[in-house]
């Protein structure tokens, strides 16, 4: 499944939001798809009893609210059939009865249905419309089709259906058949679905949430009747259940022979401080070749996801919130994603850094790229850029996993190899978050794609450093170190973000990194700190509520930070890099300054980089299909220059 898709509004869609298929390789055991389950549908979904409660409370102040939870509950009625099987109509005669790939359901008759559907629907005449009546009441009645077409008790359904043959064991068993069955029952096809639009994002999002459930039962609804087995005739149509693909089958297997699979563990030491602390690093005092940056380019991702577009897309185990609440929450307004490939995503950066350093590949002496989401192991990323880039040999060339710590990880080493090869070390800081995802509403809110290079090259002789210090660290308690996962086999293999960890770990570390610059003199020639002596501070992009929070308690005022979050989201290594491009481009660096650049991030790491910007090293960004050339030897970017370069 594509991870997103523009429909033909123009509009971006995310497929798995509204298609709950689960990679059921991942799945370990029985308990472990309940516990998906029960996440997934069970926590957000309602009972019938729960609404009509709900509604006489006077909890539901508009149709939509209503609406929403009578689609979670269809949703969480039908959670086994979406995720596991495909349903189809088929003749009683023509049912195989000895395989093991073939399921029917044995149910329980719900006596009160009818009487609670009405009772339901009632409900929802009664209330007012929260944006449009008629888009409201065509989305409801799709909808309870669906919902007042169930006879039996939805909490009674196993896990893993019965076979025919296990049907077939009791013949009082009680399933479904169909009073009629006409083979041309019209569905809504898949594209029909992503360009389904709505001048509401909410109900945008919800009219998709009623066509995939239309899908799931695609015959007259008013036939529907539960009998018993012994009930049934030969021409009787009824309903078969086939496994979605063959890693559902393979897990039924496993699931009832009892061979499950073993699901990784943690344990939970008491961490145990360093026998001393980490110096940070001077530059100056501990190399005798200072590294000068000689160039800084970026690649945005081609498609902006805004949050109203999140709120279109609202998956069916999300909580409601609106595009406005994203904000109060994240400070991110858009992300931006590529629907290139991770690897154009980084060469396109690379390139850009060693043309305007005009560095050639006979004279790069190391390639080194910072990321977390690479899905290259063979060749590494590294080596691929390299051999893209037409470098014969390389003093090295490999990958740097250090997640949002990424920079300064990636600098610190790249200043280490310069004493070595005493040629320009190209730097590439590269995510792309967009296809790892899947329906992870924390991760789809903060994270977005995007690259960086930086070109170090050797300083002249006596000249001063362009990285002046840096330090890095790493682990902590393993509830820190597991904050930020992928994949994660517990979100069908998605990434994931545990926020207060993550929360707990940033603040540990920003505190730390602060405390130590702030007790380290400034460079010779100014008085005071270090820390004093920072003209701007461009942390990792992680999350601007929660940095303006963390800045504030370390006793840091907003106005000293440097965000870009807003427009590009958190591009974990490449956000760094890419603020400080940006904070060119709006004027805010408009001269050579000294920059703090800490990041932060999964596995508990973390690093800074205390560092001087001439902005005359940064390249302007332009789209691969912009031919126009912006000299940035011309200074800071002219408003026209922005203009062209940045749309």
């Amino acid at each position: 499944m594509q991870p997103f898709e523009l429909n033909r509004h123009g509009r971006i869609v995310f497929p798995s939001n509204f298609f709950p298929e689960l990679d059921f390789s991942t799945i370990t055991s029985v308990d472990h798809l309940d516990a998906v389950i029960r996440r997934d549908f069970d926590t957000k979904a309602p009972t019938v009893s729960e609404i009509l409660s709900r509604h006489a409370q006077g909890v539901y102040r508009s149709k939509f609210e209503l609406m929403r939870d009578v689609a979670l509950n269809i949703f969480w009625a039908n959670r086994f059939a979406l995720t596991m099987f495909e349903k189809r109509a088929t003749r009683w005669a023509d049912v195989p009865r000895g395989r093991d790939d073939l399921f029917m359901p044995i149910v329980t008759p719900w006596p009160e249905s009818t009487q609670r559907m009405t009772e339901v629907e009632s409900a929802y005449r009664g209330l007012p419309a929260a944006w449009d009546d008629s888009a409201e009441d065509a989305i409801f009645s799709r909808l309870f089709d669906v919902f007042a077409a169930r006879k039996h008790i939805a909490g009674d359904l196993p896990t893993v259906k019965p076979t025919v043959g296990q049907l077939l064991s009791d013949p009082k068993n009680v399933t479904i058949r169909l009073g009629a069955y006409d083979p041309n029952f019209p569905l809504f096809g898949y594209d029909e679905i992503l360009d389904y639009d709505a001048d509401v994002a909410e109900l945008e999002a919800l009219g998709r949430w009623s066509m995939v459930l239309h899908n799931q039962q695609p015959w007259d609804r008013k036939q529907i009747e539960l009998v018993s087995v012994d009930e049934l005739r030969d021409d009787d149509y009824v309903v078969v259940f086939h496994p979605r693909d063959r890693e559902v089958q393979r897990f039924i297997t496993r699931a009832m022979s009892g061979r499950a699979g073993t699901a990784v563990g943690f344990t939970s030491p008491e961490p145990v401080e360093p026998a001393a602390p980490y110096p940070a690093v001077d530059v100056r005092s501990e190399f005798a070749v200072r590294p000068r940056i000689d160039a800084i380019a970026v690649a945005h991702g081609d498609q902006v996801c805004t949050n109203e577009d999140l709120i279109r897309n609202s998956a069916y185990n999300w909580s409601p919130m609106t595009a406005d609440e994203i904000v109060a929450k994240t400070g991110i307004e858009q992300r931006r994603y590529t629907s290139g490939t991770f690897e154009d995503l980084a060469l396109s950066a690379a390139r850009q850094a060693v043309e305007h350093a005009n560095v050639g590949p006979e004279n790069i002496g190391a390639v080194i790229v910072c990321t977390c989401t690479s899905g290259r192991l063979i060749p590494s990323l590294a080596t691929w850029i390299s051999g893209e880039l037409g470098i014969a040999q390389s003093h090295a060339s490999f990958d740097l996993i250090a997640a949002c710590a990424g920079m300064p990880y990636g600098l610190a080493e790249a200043t280490r190899i310069l004493q070595q090869v005493r040629r320009p070390v190209l730097v590439v800081c590269v995510e792309k978050f967009s296809d790892k995802i899947g329906s992870v509403r924390p991760s789809r809110m903060i994270f977005g794609d995007g690259a960086a290079a930086i070109v170090v090259s050797p300083a002249s002789e006596g000249a001063e450093p362009d990285i002046e210090y840096f330090n890095s660290y790493a682990s902590g308690p393993t509830s820190q170190v597991n904050s930020i996962i992928w994949p994660n086999p517990d979100f069908d293999n998605a990434i994931t973000v545990y926020g207060p960890e993550v929360k707990s770990l940033a603040g540990r570390y920003l505190q730390q990194m602060l405390d130590e610059i702030a007790a380290l003199p400034a460079p010779a020639g100014t008085e005071g700190s270090l820390l004093e002596s920072i003209d701007l501070i461009v942390p990792h992009q992680a999350n601007k509520t929660m940095i303006i929070e963390l800045a504030a308690a370390a006793g840091l005022s907003a106005d000293r930070l440097y965000f870009n979050i807003e427009t590009v989201g958190n591009a974990s290594s490449a956000s760094i890099p890419l603020a400080i491009h940006d904070a060119v481009r709006d004027g805010v660096i408009d001269r050579p300054v000294r920059i703090f650049a800490p990041g932060f991030g999964a596995g508990a790491v973390a690093g800074y980089t205390v560092m001087r910007v001439d902005p005359s090293v940064v390249v302007p960004f332009r789209h691969a299909d912009e031919h126009a050339e912006i000299d940035p030897a011309h200074g800071t970017p002219s408003p026209d220059d922005v203009e062209l370069a940045f749309h």
